[in-house]
């Protein structure tokens, strides 16, 4: 009876874990989708290994859906192969989520070089770019309260002036007051969008290395009751 009532219980604790899983694949996709809006969207980064962590968790979080269905059938109709199924592809997951855990780590590590290269090409390509592109350029520009890469001085050839910046530079932005006030602190941010980026780069990529350990130890749990639950079918033991 001992036997049968721990049974019992692992069988109840695998559902409730499975939906812990639809939550937490729900989760994945949220914080992937955001982290990938936030990285193309928003800052127009077009490095290819900055689409790497998001678009795993993405992915991950979908398959997710699909295996707590395996985990739910299986563990209340006490079926041998769906729990197996279940526990063998939520290691598969598991492994994938390490990957993009370290993923993002790397990534966070080159993330200075990527954002330099990423803003030089938005101000080389702002003057030809489309409206589109120029009002994504000026609404990071406005929202983070920069001006230029490192500093207003990079957009030293948007004008043949040399000293004017676009209008989504200044501090209170009123049109043309961007002419000739680079320098002029008074008017026009001085500080660059390098750093400011970076750092709320960061602060996504970290979310995402966080979600993806978090997530994967609730995982490992559901693993070891999926095992003890496979061990009790095997044996004989009536769960119900």
């Amino acid at each position: 009876m001992g036997v049968e009532g721990g049974m019992k219980c692992v069988k109840y604790l695998l559902f409730f874990f499975n939906l812990l899983f639809w939550l937490c694949g729900l989760a994945l996709v949220v914080v992937g989708i955001l982290v990938q809006m936030a990285l193309h969207n928003t800052f127009m980064i077009k490095d290819a290994s900055a689409s790497g962590a998001p678009i795993v968790l993405i992915a991950v979080g979908v398959v997710i859906f699909f295996i707590a269905f395996f985990g739910c059938c299986g563990a209340w109709k006490e079926n041998y192969c769906m729990v197996t199924m279940f526990a063998v592809l939520l290691s598969l997951v598991i492994i994938v989520e390490i990957a993009a855990a370290i993923a993002g780590y790397i990534f966070r590590n080159k993330l200075s070089v990527i954002v330099q290269d990423s803003l030089t090409e938005m101000i080389s390509n702002y003057k030809n770019g489309t409206d589109e592109f120029k009002n994504a350029v000026d609404k990071l520009q406005m929202d983070l309260k920069c001006c230029g890469v490192n500093s207003s001085a990079d957009w030293r050839n948007f004008m043949p002036n040399g000293d004017s910046v676009p209008d989504s530079c200044c501090i209170v932005e009123t049109k043309g007051c961007g002419i000739g006030t680079m320098t002029d602190a008074a008017k026009v941010h001085q500080e660059g969008c390098h750093d400011v980026v970076e750092e709320l780069l960061k602060k996504n990529v970290l979310w995402v290395i966080v979600a993806a350990l978090v997530i994967a130890f609730l995982q490992i749990m559901g693993i070891i009751f999926a095992c003890c639950l496979m061990r009790g079918i095997r044996s004989g033991y009536e769960v119900m």
